[in-house]
C-alpha cells in the first residue's frame, strides 16, 4: 500500500488523496467518489491499483495460511510463546518501516525512476509543486448569476491583489482557458480555477454584486495586504 501511494502522488495526486485510494483498493472498499474518477480515467493510476488489489488479495492468503501453520503445530504454551513473540517482532518491524520517512524518501525516488523508466509519464507532486499546504489550496469555484465575480472582464476582479490567482476557467460548452488574460470575462456558469488561501475562498464564494461586495473586495485585499506586511517582518527577523 505505501509503494503504491508513492507511485499515485508521482502521477500527480496530493499525498491525502493518494493515500486515500491505496487504502480503498487493498480493502476493496470501493468508494465511489470524484477521486476515484481520477484514478479508473488514468491508465498508469488505473494499472497502479490493479496491482495492489491483486497483491492484497493474494498477500491476505498467504497470511491466513502462514497463521495457521505456524500455531497449528503448537501442541503446548511454550511452543506458542515463541512463536507469538517472534510475530509481534515481525509485525513491530513492519510498522516501524511502514511509518520511517527515510524509507519514505528511498520509495519516492525509486518510484520515480520505475515510472520514468517503464512509462512515459510526467512523474512531478503537482500537490508539493503548488505548495498544497499551510493554508494554501487549488479550489474551483462555480459562477453564478449575482456573483461579485460574475460578468466582468478578469483584471476588473483584481483578484491578485487580494491573494488569488486565477489558473483557468472551464465555460459551460466544455472549453478550458487556461491561464487566461485580463481581458478575458467572467461570465455565469464558468468554473472558475483558483489558487489561494482557503480562508480568502469561502468568503468569495458567498461575495454577491453591488456594493458590499466591492466593500468586501477592499477588505480582502487590506487583510492580504497586512498577511504581506506581517511575512515581511518575521523573514526581516530570520
Amino acid at each position: 500500500m505505501r509503494i503504491a501511494a508513492e507511485a499515485l502522488i508521482l502521477t500527480g495526486l496530493s499525498r491525502e488523496t493518494a493515500e486515500f485510494q491505496a487504502h480503498s483498493a487493498i480493502t476493496g472498499s470501493g468508494f465511489t467518489t470524484s477521486e476515484s474518477e481520477q484514478v479508473v480515467t488514468h491508465p498508469v493510476r488505473r494499472r497502479i491499483l490493479m496491482w495492489l488489489m491483486l497483491l492484497a488479495n493474494a498477500g491476505l492468503i498467504t497470511v491466513i495460511s502462514s497463521l495457521v501453520l505456524t500455531f497449528i503445530s503448537a501442541a503446548k504454551l511454550s511452543d506458542w510463546l515463541p512463536r507469538l513473540v517472534l510475530l509481534v517482532l515481525g509485525i513491530a518491524i513492519l510498522w516501524i518501516v511502514a511509518i520511517n520517512r527515510w524509507i519514505k524518501h528511498f520509495l519516492s525516488h525509486w518510484m520515480q525512476w520505475a515510472l520514468r523508466r517503464w512509462t512515459r509519464l510526467d512523474v512531478r507532486d503537482y500537490a508539493s509543486l503548488l505548495h498544497l499546504s499551510d493554508g494554501y489550496a487549488v479550489m474551483e469555484l462555480q459562477v453564478d448569476a449575482g456573483d461579485w465575480i460574475a460578468d466582468r472582464p478578469l483584471r476588473e476582479t483584481n483578484l491578485r491583489q487580494e491573494g488569488i490567482i486565477v489558473l483557468g476557467i472551464l465555460r459551460p460548452d466544455g472549453a478550458y482557458l487556461g491561464a487566461p488574460r485580463g481581458a478575458t470575462f467572467i461570465r455565469p456558469n464558468d468554473v472558475v480555477l483558483l489558487y489561494g488561501r482557503l480562508d480568502a475562498f469561502s468568503e468569495l464564494d458567498s461575495r454577491q454584486a453591488g456594493s458590499t461586495g466591492e466593500q468586501a473586495h477592499q477588505d480582502a485585499i487590506a487583510d492580504h495586504q497586512q498577511l504581506l506586511l506581517e511575512r515581511d517582518r518575521q523573514d526581516a527577523a530570520k
